[in-house]
């Protein structure tokens, strides 16, 4: 029988069509409630809760990757990591809605956040968790929230997605010292010399060794994810001077001064030291 081209979709399904149910989309556009009367600040509510979802996904690929790497199996682990680069190229993108900002613009609804600030993010917090970029003092925000809190206390027990790299580079033969492998999963990643020299040997060997071809794609990728962080805290930087100059932050910090703090950290050092080297 031939099909018809011009057949309509099924439209009546006796109640919520299968795409609410799955979707939830009703949920989701509920959530925007605005505080002031300026129109503008739908754009910040709907921007921000956008992130919050980037930031749920990354983490949820972030996650998967790190425990392939924990099991040895390094083409999983790329792929996941590949598949989370579009994705955190949006979270970028993300700032472009609200970029645009003029101060007075942007006092015109500031006062309807309080003190809050996208510093106190959970979601955002447990992402730089598995980034391995961690102290104990970021989860005083979060102590009167019971899930949050123990969610990333038990992240930080957690050795981060860029440990379980340097575990595996170990283990294929790249000595690491125990201050490394062995280390307080709870702090933050240092640089440290003799990784630099492990990622220097790998890329050093980029042509000539086959046994290294998927411990460079795994540099190469993670290096990418680098990349991709360090221009969401760029962005993130610029959107914020833009918007309110010098003026302290909402959330009581320093506002640009300590987004320029962050923003001059790289994520995986020594992926970007190491580059000197070979």
């Amino acid at each position: 029988m031939p099909v018809d081209d011009e057949s309509e979709p099924r439209l009546d399904f006796g109640g919520a069509t299968p795409y609410e149910d799955y979707v939830r989309a009703s949920v989701l556009t509920s959530l925007q409630q605005p505080r002031s009367g300026d129109p503008a600040e739908m754009a910040f509510l709907v921007t921000t809760q956008v992130m919050e979802l980037w930031f749920r996904l990354l983490t949820h690929e972030w996650d998967h990757a790190r425990r392939a790497l924990r099991d040895d199996d390094v083409a999983t682990g790329v792929t996941s990591l590949r598949r989370s680069l579009p994705t955190l190229a949006a979270l970028v993108a993300s700032w472009q809605p609200i970029a645009w900002l003029t101060p007075t613009q942007f006092n015109s609804y500031r006062s309807a956040l309080g003190e809050g600030s996208g510093f106190q993010s959970a979601q955002y917090r447990h992402l730089e968790f598995v980034l391995g970029d961690r102290s104990t003092n970021f989860l005083t925000p979060h102590r009167a929230d019971p899930v949050a809190h123990a969610s990333l206390e038990r992240e930080l027990a957690t050795p981060s997605l860029y440990d379980e790299a340097l575990r595996l580079l170990h283990r294929r033969g790249h000595p690491l010292p125990a201050s490394v492998l062995d280390r307080e999963p709870s702090l933050r990643h240092e640089h440290t010399e003799a990784v630099e020299r492990a990622w220097a040997d790998i890329y050093r060997a980029e042509g000539t060794a086959d046994e290294e071809r998927d411990l460079l794609s795994l540099g190469e990728v993670l290096t990418d994810v680098a990349e991709g962080v360090w221009r969401w805290r760029q962005d993130h930087l610029m959107a914020t001077r833009r918007a309110m100059g010098d003026k302290t932050g909402t959330g009581g910090s320093s506002g640009v001064a300590w987004l320029t703090k962050r923003a001059a950290r790289p994520v995986f050092p020594e992926l970007w030291s190491a580059r000197g080297r070979v």
